[in-house]
């Protein structure tokens, strides 16, 4: 499938986007660990969107495309699809703005993370992944409601919020020579890109996806998006995409060092390391930046390295069983 020529977000649409969120959202703090730094062999520097409103970075994005909807869109109100972390933060975003919200999400989806986004004021209606087309379903329901879609990740002023989190993090650390992002559908890639580059332009930004949800790697070496079946066997849910969003690509394709992968007993290995030594809840995929700096095979001996934990909403029977295996 060939994919249309789309309007970039550029790093003053991250700069702009970090003055709406100015006093809304956590200016999360940026975290050391000496095991970390030895594991690596360089300084480590963590960005703790763990600790963000919603508990995961998304609410940067979410409410960054809902602050600029007119009021007849706030009336109507906001739609959009996800699996969990994007959902709660359209929740939340949407319950601040005064606007009525509703999510489609998979109904194998956590059912914690479903809880949360009913609690945070939105309706949530779900679909078989196995069998239905979120985005299908999703087109319709705006349609026939009148609701204004914003997805995870293909979207201009999201991709511009999540780039805040970059931004911070090179506001805060003068200098770095390496940056670590997880990857789903690329969003928050893209926007460590575009907030990185324009400050540190040798910084070689990678993303880190699941091993068995690697399109975004196999749409790199393609030099195009590459589609992929639905991956179920990854712990990571929040990186089970089948593809990069096509706004995401291009600002990726242009940027990135390459996208590296981690396996799921990678990924529980981190995620104890952040729960012992660093005392940090943090969930599969956003142990994902961390699995890659240390698995990728990248050369960092000496470098100073920016790790984006992207969030840390576990359903807890389920991480206290990561834990102890």
């Amino acid at each position: 499938m060939s994919w249309p020529k789309l309007t970039l977000p550029t790093a003053q649409d991250v700069h702009a986007a970090a003055g709406r969120l100015r006093g809304v959202a956590h200016h999360t703090p940026v975290l050391r660990s000496s095991a970390a730094d030895k594991m690596l062999g360089a300084q480590v520097f963590f960005k703790c969107e763990n600790l963000q409103r919603t508990g995961a970075f998304k609410f940067r994005g979410a409410y960054n495309a809902l602050a600029q909807f007119t009021p007849e869109q706030r009336e109507r109100g906001v739609l959009t699809f996800s699996a969990g972390n994007h959902a709660q933060a359209i929740a939340l975003a949407a319950r601040m703005l005064d606007m009525p919200a509703l999510v489609v999400m998979p109904n194998d989806a956590l059912s914690s993370k479903i809880a949360a986004t009913r609690a945070y004021g939105a309706q949530v209606v779900t679909y078989d992944p196995l069998t239905e087309d979120r985005e299908a379903i999703s087109h319709k329901l705006s349609q026939e409601r009148g609701m204004t879609l914003v997805p995870p990740s293909d979207h201009f002023d999201v991709v511009a919020g999540q780039g805040t989190a970059a931004l911070e993090l090179v506001e805060e650390v003068p200098r770095l020579d390496a940056l670590f992002v997880g990857v789903g559908g690329g969003g928050l890639l893209a926007g460590s890109l575009l907030a990185t580059k324009a400050a540190l332009p040798l910084c070689r930004v990678y993303g880190v996806e699941p091993e068995v949800a690697n399109d975004g790697q196999q749409s790199l070496a393609a030099g195009q998006i590459v589609e992929i079946a639905l991956p179920r066997s990854t712990i990571a849910d929040g990186a089970r995409a089948t593809s990069l969003a096509p706004l995401a690509f291009d600002i990726i394709q242009q940027g990135a060092e390459g996208i590296v992968t981690a396996s799921d007993l990678q990924l529980m290995q981190s995620l104890r390391f952040f729960a012992e030594r660093m005392k940090l809840v943090v969930e599969p995929t956003g142990a994902l930046a961390l699995a890659g700096a240390l698995h990728g095979g990248c050369d960092l001996h000496g470098a100073r390295v920016g790790i984006i934990i992207s969030g840390g909403n576990v359903d807890l029977p389920r991480y206290a069983r990561f834990l102890a295996d």
